[in-house]
């Protein structure tokens, strides 16, 4: 596959990533309801509506499926669609640094059997 394809890939995985974080973070002031119910759900909504890193979020999610159409139009499926699994390690590292999460020691032994995955996967197609 050629460098562009792979910038694709990974340019498609990085923004599926910072859509999750930045939705997260957008979703911070929900952990305060207690029910699910309509009025709570219409609160949330209207909440979200308003919501700076919520735009932000849907707009990766949007160019994040745009780079990866162009993606897929290029690499072999069997080889794009593992990659997405490296969004699993961005959003582990990041979600420590940035929203203050922690890993355990199975959530670290589980990023390294990803890790090591796609490395099997991307040198198959060599």
């Amino acid at each position: 596959m050629s460098l562009v394809t792979w910038v694709l890939i990974l340019s498609g995985v990085g923004l599926n990533a910072a859509a999750q974080l930045v939705l997260k973070y957008a979703t911070r002031p929900l952990g305060a309801f207690t029910r699910f119910d309509t009025a709570t759900l219409t609160a949330s909504i209207a909440l979200l509506l308003r919501s700076p890193p919520f735009w932000v979020g849907m707009a990766c999610y949007a160019a994040s499926l745009c780079v990866w159409l162009a993606a897929l139009a290029k690499a072999p499926v069997s080889v794009a669609y593992p990659m997405l699994s490296l969004g699993y390690v961005v959003v582990a590292a990041a979600s420590v640094a940035w929203l203050g999460e922690t890993l355990s020691p199975a959530k670290v032994i589980g990023i390294v059997l990803i890790c090591a995955g796609v490395v099997l996967v991307s040198r198959s197609s060599a």
